[in-house]
Formats: structure tokens, sequence, C-alpha cells
């Protein structure tokens, strides 16, 4: 029989040779980790031919389910969302450049960084919006991935604006306005159209071009029972089932209409509202509608609820989500979804499109990070490869 001593010593050995086999398991991951400190980049043609595999239809009826399902499961305990920050310049080109963080807690860490420059499209020819997506590990802070943001952003705001819409729009909603034709009232068209069915669409921008332009820049959606009409702004606003105003007006320069008599149950996804100043909708509209933001903090500060008291401000779109049923009564009357961007949207797209890249084998692998055999040596992996360099040489004489 065993003594007490004896036992006492066999439980401390067992307890010494689990802590080596966790150290040696530890070093294994280490060991293979750095064997596989690599980058994958989605350019701008990996993600053309992602989509070109996968379809547009589909990829944006999967960008919508799953902004549904991580709300619905959304764990404030393990995901941190900072609000956004940046510079902002002013002058004869106004914009802005800002920093998107998310962090989903012991996993990654998704940083997105986005232009607004809404004198892009007239001046030079490109997207008001342009943007970049990293994604970091957090146990070691290796960059594991790098994509264009550009059209991760347009097809993520029209989905979730497509997200509030089945909780908050009348469902059987047969009429969209859109006020502003540029590239963001693609997406919230084709995202709407695949979540309602959609027969008539009314477009309203300031640039006649932008209107005349418009059916053939949505023309992969079924046109054939679409009717797209050009109308007056106050005929637009109130004739609309589903609003979407995606507009690039000025700081100062709103609201975009006055208030007025609207369908009783009108929705409202107010998306362009990024900047303290730059607001869309009339305050008097705001006070009667139900307004949901997508995230509070951001929205306050520079969102549409900028204009009210924080006691005015219906919860947040993840409670819809989490509590859909509950919120049922909103589609009888007027609501808003005052949506101003969140990083935690950029998180989700970033870990789709990750997914299907792996999924298809597509992105290239790119050493980014210098690193080498000595970490403690910051300079190593230069003499490393010069010493290859030699012995490659000394081979071939």
């Amino acid at each position: 029989m065993k003594t007490l001593l004896s036992q006492g010593v066999d439980e401390k050995t067992k307890r010494h040779h689990e802590r080596i086999l966790l150290q040696k398991r530890a070093i294994d991951v280490v060991g293979r980790q750095k064997d596989n400190m690599k980058t994958t980049i989605l350019a701008r043609e990996d993600i053309r031919l992602i989509v070109e595999h996968i379809g547009l239809d589909t990829i944006m009826d999967e960008m919508i389910a799953r902004l549904t399902k991580s709300f619905r499961e959304f764990d404030k305990e393990n995901t941190v969302i900072p609000t956004r920050e940046g510079f902002t310049y002013h002058g004869s080109n106004i914009g802005l450049l800002e920093w998107m963080p998310a962090m989903q807690v012991g996993k990654a860490i998704t940083i997105k960084i986005v232009g607004y420059h809404p004198s892009n499209p007239a001046y030079r020819d490109i997207p008001t919006i342009l943007s970049t997506v990293f994604v970091f590990d957090t146990s070691s802070g290796h960059l594991l991935g790098i994509a264009d943001g550009t059209f991760l952003t347009a097809l993520r705001t029209g989905a979730i604006s497509a997200v509030a819409s089945q909780i908050m729009a009348k469902p059987n909603a047969k009429t969209v306005g859109l006020i502003g034709c540029g590239a963001q009232a693609v997406t919230q068209l084709h995202a709407i159209s695949r979540t309602f069915e959609i027969e008539n669409i009314l477009i309203y921008d300031t640039e006649p071009s932008a209107m005349k332009s418009f059916p053939s820049r949505v023309s992969f959606i079924d046109l054939d029972r679409l009717h797209i009409r050009e109308l007056s702004l106050p005929d637009l606003v109130q004739s609309a089932d589903i609003l979407c105003t995606c507009t690039s007006i000025g700081v100062g320069d709103g609201p975009l209409f006055d208030d007025m008599e609207l369908k009783p149950w009108l929705h409202i996804n107010a998306v362009s509202s990024d900047f303290p100043g730059k607001i869309e909708l009339p305050v008097a509209l705001l006070k009667r509608s139900f307004v949901c933001p997508d995230f509070i903090e951001q929205a306050i500060r520079e969102g549409e609820c900028q204009q009210l008291a924080k006691e005015e401000i219906g919860p947040d779109i993840v409670e819809l989500v989490k509590n859909r049923k509950k919120y049922e009564w909103t589609q009888q009357q007027i609501s808003v979804f005052d949506s101003t961007g969140w990083a935690y949207e950029d998180q989700i797209a970033m870990e789709m499109l990750m997914d299907r890249a792996e999924e298809l084998g597509m992105g290239m692998e790119v050493e980014i990070e210098s690193i080498s055999e000595d970490p403690r040596n910051p300079y190593h992996f230069i003499s490393e490869h010069a010493q290859s360099s030699i012995l490659r040489l000394e081979e071939r004489a």
C-alpha cells in the first residue's frame, strides 16, 4: 500500500509531467505557426473570381444570412468594438480617413481603413469610398490577411439595410425609393430585392447623369418585374414603402427634404450620415419615428442620432435581431435605421471572404513580416539571406 507521502510525490510527478507536456505542445504550436507565417492577400482580381464563381445573388444572400446569424449570436463579453477614429480634412477636397477596429477575444482583430472623398467620382473617376481590411491573430499579432474593402463595404452596407428592413418594414412592401443613385444605391437595391417582392423603384439624384445610368448599373437584377421611375424628391418620399438615403450631402447642408406627410408604415435606411454635422433626415421626422442605430455611441456622434437626445433613440440593431418578434409592431409605424457603418459588420464580411477564398484556393500568400530563426535579432533575416546566397553561389561553383 502506498503511503500518503508516496501518493503526494506521485501527484507532484504527474503535475510535473503534465506541465512538460503542455510546454511541448505550446512549442509545437509556435513551431507550426512559425512555419506558416504567411499573409493571404485578396486583391481586386481575387474578389472578382470569387464573386464570379459564387454569383452576385448568392454572395449577397450569404452576407445577409451571416449578418443576421452573427447579430443573433452577438456576445458583448467577447466582442470589443470601439467607435471609429481618424483624420478629417477640409478645403476644396473635403474628406476623411478612418480606422474601424473590431476584436473577437481570443480569436482575431479586424481593422478596416476607409477613406471617404465625395469629389472622387467627378474629379478622379474613382469611387467615393475606398478601403482596405486587415485581419490579425490575437495570440501572436501575426497579420493573417489583407483584402480590398471597397467591394466589401458596399456589400455589407446594402446587406445590413436588408436585415433592418426585414424587421421594421412592412412585409408586403412593393415600392423602394432611392435618394442618391451612386455606388451605394446599387447594393441597397440589390439587397432589398433579395428580401422583398419589389415592383416599383423610384429614384432621385441631383446629378441627372447618375439617374440616367442607374438602370444599366442594376441590370443584373431581374428588371422585367421592376419599374424604375425618376421622380421629384417630395413625390418620391411620399410614395415609398422603403426609402434608402445614400447621398454625398455636405456637412451642414442637410436635411435632404422637409418633414411631410408620409406613408404611416414607411421604413427608412439612412445610410450616409458618417460625419459630425452631416445629416440626411429632418429632425421633426426623426422625433416621430422609431429610430434604431447600428452602433449607438457612433450614431450619436456622427449619425442621424446626433440630432436626438439619448432617450429619443430606440434599441440597436443587435437587440432587434435577437428579439425580432418583440419589435414587429414597428412595421406599422414610421421607422428609421441609422446606418453609420459598424466595424463588426466588416469583421463578418471579411470572415466570409476569407472562408470563400480558402474554399476556392484564391489569394496570394506573402511573407510580409521580417521573421527569422533568431527572434531576438532584428537583423538576422538579412544575414540569414546573405548566407543562403553565398551557399547557393558556392554550390554553382
